[in-house]
């Protein structure tokens, strides 16, 4: 028996596949070990600060995640706050000096004190992130 395959059609499933397993990583972004949410209502905290840093660290597949180090007062926070191509996809944009207010879940992640960023307003404008159970707007299995 032969097999024959239509290579443009093969190509095609092949991306179609790579773009499910994005979208299926995308929405595990916030989550813990095994699947768990890391994001905790009950930690739910507002801190006011000036933006140190924008950094863009690794995240799943080929994607990075964008975190903000921002001085609170005395205290220096890493700040998760989601995928980077969501974040250009929104215009949600970030700069050290930006004075930032962020509501969101201080947790630990990786054995770090972190908060990840449900909402953040900076000056006129307020971007929301997750919703009120942490569940990332970018994720395929928020509830409405």
């Amino acid at each position: 028996m032969r097999l024959s395959f239509d290579l443009p059609k093969v190509s095609l499933l092949a991306i179609a596949l790579a773009a499910l397993s994005a979208i299926v990583a995308f929405g595990r972004v916030g989550q813990g070990p095994k699947g768990t949410r890391i994001y905790d209502p009950k930690t739910e905290t507002t801190i006011t600060g000036v933006i140190q840093e924008v950094k863009e660290l690794p995240g799943p597949g080929r994607s990075t995640g964008t975190h903000l180090i921002v001085k609170a007062g005395t205290e220096v926070v890493d700040i998760h706050v989601g995928p980077t191509w969501y974040l250009k996809q929104q215009k949600y944009a970030f700069a050290k000096g930006d004075s930032i207010e962020v509501i969101g879940s201080k947790v630990k992640y990786e054995g770090a004190d972190v908060i990840v960023a449900r909402q953040i307003k900076k000056g006129d404008n307020t971007w929301r992130l997750r919703d009120k159970q942490g569940i990332p707007l970018w994720s395929r299995g928020r509830s409405r």
